[in-house]
């Protein structure tokens, strides 16, 4: 028997399915867009490295990672945290427990290059003395809390600026395309609540408050001086001091009395955490 000759595709079918095709093709296109959100696609492209002291590396917080050694870098620090959120390109931590302005320079920067597009650091405290001054405080009389805080205060004035100069100039050499964010410390006591708190008389905690401000002034001029951004944690800290009820610093702490004085894993989440947030842009 004769075949039937195909019937001829009317205008509107052949319309349709042209029609079908390119919505096939743009859905092609645009699903990829629609299931990648904006902010992970501009987070992939972030290459983070974290240098600095103990604050950077978590010390205080637990959960110490245990490839870091004495470094004492913790899962609960905030580059972790900020790593973990963000799920950036690339992330390194460089911070070390002890460290000061000589140690970045010599064994931190490495890590950098021209490809790193953000930097985070906390560094200052060690170079003026912040472990033996603590120490001081706590085992020697008020006069020679005072004293141990003004020949901290003094290195301050006079050696630390150059020092984080040193640092400064350095990270932008080997990082010139970073935002380099330096963190400050906050201050460790709530001195209107230190009537009811033992522990280090008023007048001790006045004066390592006063020391920690003028660190944190060196470390905020040193910033704006290279460009870079200084990010103040004293706002978040407030109302989570030593001597609130729900501070986010370690008090003393005579079974490891390498802890004393630094954040705990609320503090470096809740106070710590955010502030950096907001300052990598």
């Amino acid at each position: 028997m004769p075949r039937r000759a195909p019937r001829p595709r009317s205008a509107v079918s052949a319309f349709v399915a042209g029609a079908a095709a390119l919505a096939a093709a743009a859905l092609t296109v645009l699903v990829p867009a629609i299931l990648v959100p904006a902010e992970a696609s501009a987070q992939s492209a972030v290459r983070y490295v974290a240098l600095g002291d103990s604050y950077s590396a978590g010390l205080g917080a637990g959960s110490y990672i245990g490839s870091s050694g004495s470094c004492d870098q913790s899962t609960n620090a905030f580059p972790a945290l900020w790593d973990a959120a963000n799920q950036p390109a690339s992330y390194v931590s460089e911070a070390c427990a002890g460290a000061t302005t000589a140690t970045v320079l010599s064994s931190q920067l490495s890590v950098l290059s021209a490809a790193t597009t953000l930097v985070s650091i906390t560094v200052g405290g060690n170079d003026v003395g912040f472990t033996s001054v603590m120490e001081t405080c706590v085992l020697l009389p008020t006069s020679s809390c005072v004293s141990a805080v003004r020949h901290a205060e003094a290195l301050t004035a006079t050696q630390l600026p150059g020092e984080l100069d040193s640092v400064l100039n350095a990270i932008r050499a080997d990082a010139p395309n970073a935002r380099v964010v330096v963190l400050g410390y906050p201050e460790l006591y709530d001195l209107s609540r230190s009537s009811s708190c033992i522990g280090l008389s008023t007048t001790d905690r006045t004066n390592l408050n006063q020391g920690a401000d003028q660190l944190d002034s060196q470390i905020q001029a040193a910033a704006a001086r290279h460009g870079d951004v200084f990010a103040s944690v004293r706002g978040v800290f407030s109302g989570h001091e030593i001597c609130d009820s729900n501070s986010w610093l370690h008090s003393v702490n005579f079974l490891d009395v390498s802890e004393s004085y630094h954040p705990t894993a609320a503090g470096q989440s809740g106070g710590y955490y955010p502030v950096f947030s907001a300052a990598a842009g």
